[in-house]
């Protein structure tokens, strides 16, 4: 029932709005690269679905800790990539379970399948399908999918927008002027090392409340205007790159804990918009310093 209602909710929303060619992407339209990264909403919906809330076998692929994985991440990565590969067979493909293919290909898609797995094996609707396309300037279209709620988040190519059973609603983050008045969101203290913890510490300090625990969705949320700030560490690439795009479509800022492009991972520091992301960033400096 929930794959056919992603299906209905996708197939309402193909025709994009965009039919110009972007700069740096200029050997496929807008329309049809943003169709296309529609059309793997339901490609991914089918894989993940059936499993969700079922008896999973989940592998730990960690030797230091809890890094789970099961045939959902496995088969939809796998759904994702035969997509992409009959569709555009010159790119390339990062995945995380899959690793690379075609790594020298100029344009390359990111995909995470189950973003948040231990969420997905707690059956918390908090996982979602990430999947960013990148060229040599970073990445430059991205999607996160979440078909237990029946939503997914687009942007890049010149807009953001959210798509849902409700329609279509424009993505804009908010105008939150200070830390004081910010909310602040992680995944898990657990992702931060020692000294990274006592700097998101400090700056959770200053601000009106820190919350964990709801992995790609704090971006969203973000890009949405319900929060305001999110800084995070050890990332992969394939946790943040389609987030990208759509943060910064919708109006925020976001850049590792120096103010650099995020380029693969690791610590990243998103924000509502300049100002909140300059004072942020202020605070996870001091931090280091004092």
């Amino acid at each position: 029932m929930v794959v056919l209602l992603a299906s209905a909710w996708v197939s309402s929303c193909t025709q994009s709005p965009h039919n110009d060619t972007v700069a740096g992407v200029e050997d496929h339209t807008n329309a049809e690269l943003c169709d296309f990264i529609r059309d793997l909403v339901a490609i991914a919906a089918a894989t993940t679905l059936p499993h969700f809330r079922r008896n999973v076998v989940v592998e730990n692929k960690s030797v230091c800790g809890f890094d789970p994985v099961t045939d959902a991440d496995r088969l939809t990565e796998d759904a994702i990539r035969a997509a992409i590969t009959q569709r555009f067979p010159e790119h390339g493909i990062i995945g995380e379970e899959g690793g690379a293919h075609n790594p020298t290909a100029r344009y390359q898609w990111v995909v995470d399948p189950i973003d948040g797995t231990k969420a997905f094996v707690c059956g918390l609707p908090t996982w979602a399908t990430l999947i960013g396309l990148c060229d040599e300037s970073g990445p430059v279209l991205g999607l996160m999918s979440q078909p237990v709620v029946g939503e997914y988040f687009i942007g890049g190519l010149g807009s953001a927008e959210r798509v849902g059973r409700d329609g279509r609603t424009p993505l804009r983050s908010r105008n939150t002027g200070s830390l004081s008045q910010a909310s602040l969101f992680a995944t898990s203290p657990d992702m931060f090392s020692p000294a990274e913890l006592s700097r998101f510490n400090k700056l959770s300090a200053v601000v009106q409340l820190t919350r964990f625990g709801v992995d790609s969705y704090a971006y969203c949320m973000l890009a949405a205007g319900f929060i305001d700030i999110v800084a995070e560490a050890g990332l992969g690439y394939y946790d943040i790159a389609a987030l990208v795009p759509i943060v910064d479509s919708a109006g925020g800022v976001i850049t590792d804990w120096t103010g650099e492009q995020v380029r693969g991972g690791g610590q990243v520091l998103a924000a509502a918009n300049p100002k909140l992301h300059a004072a942020a960033l202020v605070a996870l400096e001091s931090s280091q310093s004092s």
